[in-house]
């Protein structure tokens, strides 16, 4: 079970260190291609930067240790956020509504498995992952509501989400969604 937590905890670490490596990439191109996100790109990384914030927080408590990925999380992250920068307002909305679908995924199967198989014991891990799906579901709705989606992009961003979850997790993340949704 403390496994679990740890991953559970160095995966959303990385996730977040990743978003924050998104947006700012996203925001530096976002200055000449659609300058009317960059108040709102900027607000979104602000949220990211206090989620890294708070699951790094929670770590020692819980004999977790940052992933060792976090240099492919930051990478990738930053070279999603300038692809998808440069393709300017559609591109910023489908990053963003990839990242999030698959992120609310993954944080309600580990919200399932604290609740469920863990039992409940660990209330401040359960309230900060709530607290931040909340948020991320703020991001997911801002992106839905700033046009069509892409479902070529869409996708392929979603699918390198997954697998950088995969790595991260050891494929727990894959054992946790079988178990509690039935994937």
């Amino acid at each position: 079970m403390a496994s679990t937590v740890a991953r559970i905890l160095k995966v959303n670490h990385g996730g977040e260190h990743g978003a924050v490596r998104i947006y700012a990439a996203q925001i530096a191109l976002a200055r000449v291609r659609c300058p009317h996100l960059v108040a709102q790109l900027a607000e979104l990384l602000e949220h990211e930067r206090r989620h890294e914030k708070l699951f790094r927080s929670l770590m020692p408590a819980r004999q977790a240790r940052p992933c060792r990925l976090m240099w492919l999380w930051g990478v990738g992250g930053a070279a999603l956020g300038l692809m998808t920068g440069a393709l300017g307002t559609s591109g910023v909305f489908a990053c963003t509504r990839a990242v999030e679908r698959t992120v609310h995924r993954h944080l309600s199967e580990q919200l399932a498995w604290l609740r469920g198989a863990a039992g409940g014991t660990d209330a401040e891990l359960i309230a900060a992952i709530a607290g931040v799906q909340t948020e991320e579901e703020g991001h997911l709705e801002w992106a839905d509501r700033g046009g069509r989606p892409s479902p070529v992009l869409d996708a392929a961003v979603a699918a390198t989400v997954d697998a950088l979850i995969w790595m991260s997790t050891q494929g727990e993340s894959a054992r946790l969604a079988r178990q509690f949704v039935g994937r």
